[in-house]
């Protein structure tokens, strides 16, 4: 009981503090502007040469793509031009794609191939 006793006389004992008012800060003046720098120019993002390389497609993807030379960026564009236009993209897990008879070839003779193994197999298709 003691202990409670003193407790409770201690927090009688501290009254509240007022805090000062908290001071505003002066005004600061504006910095004088320094001499503008000339600004420099950006130049143009410059593609990759090796994704830009022309690459002749086998004849098998030359069967879902065309026969001409293309980069790797628009064989990869071009296959996924046939899959929507052929509604191959799988219905409840749209990262997997039904492969049809054209694509089986392309892609191992898999029926289903996720959309990151279309570039792995796509790379065995072009040189």
């Amino acid at each position: 009981m003691a202990t409670k006793k003193k407790a409770a006389k201690k927090a009688a004992a501290k009254k509240p503090v007022k805090k000062a008012a908290a001071k505003k800060p002066a005004a600061k003046k504006p910095a004088a502007k320094k001499a503008a720098k000339p600004a420099k120019k950006k130049s143009a993002r410059k593609p990759n040469a090796a994704f830009m390389k022309a690459l002749t497609p086998s004849a098998a993807l030359a069967a879902v793509v065309g026969a001409k030379a293309l980069p790797r960026t628009e064989a990869v564009k071009k296959i996924w031009a046939y899959i929507k236009a052929n509604k191959l993209q799988d219905a409840k897990n749209k990262r997997n794609v039904n492969t049809d008879a054209k694509l089986k070839v392309v892609f191992g003779n898999k029926a289903q191939v996720s959309m990151f193994e279309i570039a792995k197999f796509l790379g065995k298709h072009l040189s």
